[in-house]
Order: structure tokens, then sequence, then C-alpha cells
């Protein structure tokens, strides 16, 4: 019989809950089934540089949670990233929920998000959680990372919005109960 090691399961095991996340995001519903959302998995090298890019956003916006939520990496061993791509989903004025009479004027402002495709994030982003709720992972969902995420290109397609969700499995939750800098 071998001995397995809690220290050199934990690892293992959250990558692979991060992967069943993965597919829970990918098969949450979408607005008229288009899917405009990528997610990415990421530990160790990545992690690092996503914190050092989180630490220089803190320095250049005076932003103190970045480095707080930078300093917070150090405790997961993967980070969850679902992103998604602005695009509507032509309802025009059947819709108007982004402010817009209808999609082709939203389309002149291409940085605001159509609500479908945010709504979309959100609801995979919950799918993905309730996975790591599920095996007990600590998490937390982090705009801050996201953003970072974004400014590094981790992301193949053309993501405006993205958020990150660190995991960790400590003996306390290292994403509650932080200093407030």
């Amino acid at each position: 019989m071998a001995i397995i090691n809690e220290g050199n399961n934990t690892q293992e095991s959250i990558e692979d809950i991060g992967r069943k996340m993965m597919i829970a995001a990918r098969t949450a519903p979408k607005g008229k089934g288009r899917d405009t959302i990528e997610i990415i998995l990421i530990t160790a090298d990545d992690i690092d540089k996503l914190a050092k890019r989180m630490h220089e956003i803190g320095d250049e916006s005076n932003a103190s949670f970045f480095h707080r939520d930078a300093n917070n990496l150090e405790h997961c061993g993967a980070i969850l990233l679902v992103g998604t791509e602005i695009k509507t989903l032509g309802l025009n004025e059947v819709c108007q929920l982004c402010g817009f009479a209808n999609c082709e004027l939203k389309e002149e402002h291409p940085n605001t998000p159509c609500v479908f495709n945010t709504a979309d994030m959100n609801i995979a982003i919950g799918s993905a959680v309730s996975i790591a709720a599920d095996h007990r992972v600590d998490n937390r969902i982090m705009f801050s990372i996201g953003k970072a995420a974004i400014e590094n290109k981790l992301f193949n397609k053309d993501i405006k919005i993205a958020f990150g969700i660190p995991l960790s499995a400590l003996s306390k939750n290292p994403f509650f109960d932080r200093s407030k800098t």
C-alpha cells in the first residue's frame, strides 16, 4: 500500500477541481446559445507573473487592493480565469438593456458591454464556484485578477471583461478576513 502525503496531493487535487470548474463554466447556459466566454486555468509561474502585474497596476493606479489581492495569490494552487468578449446578440429593439435603442447603435460603442455577455459570464462563474464549494476548495471571485489577466494578454479571444477565481486548500481561507490594504 502506498502512502499519499496530503501536501503532495493538494496541488494535484486543486488542479483537478479547477478543470471540473472549467467544465461547469463551459456548460452554463448562454444567451441565444451564443458563446462569448473564454475559460483558462493557470498555475505556478503564470500565477507569479499575474501577481507581479497586479502589483504594477496597484502602483500605477494607487489602488491598494491590487497589492492585497496579489499577496493573496501566494496562497493559491491555481486560478480559474473567466472572461467575455463584447458582442451583441442581435435582439435589437426587443432588448435595449444596454441603454441603446438597438444593437446597431450599441455597436458604435464597442467597449460598452452587451448585458447578455456579462450575464453569461456571471452565470458561468457561479457554476464554476459551485464546484469549488462542493469540493470544499477555498476561493473568491476577484476583479483585480481578471484585469491583470487581460493586461497580460492571457486570453486567446478579444476578452474585454474578466474575473479570476484563486483556489486554495489551507486550514484557513486566505481570501477572507483580509486586511483592507
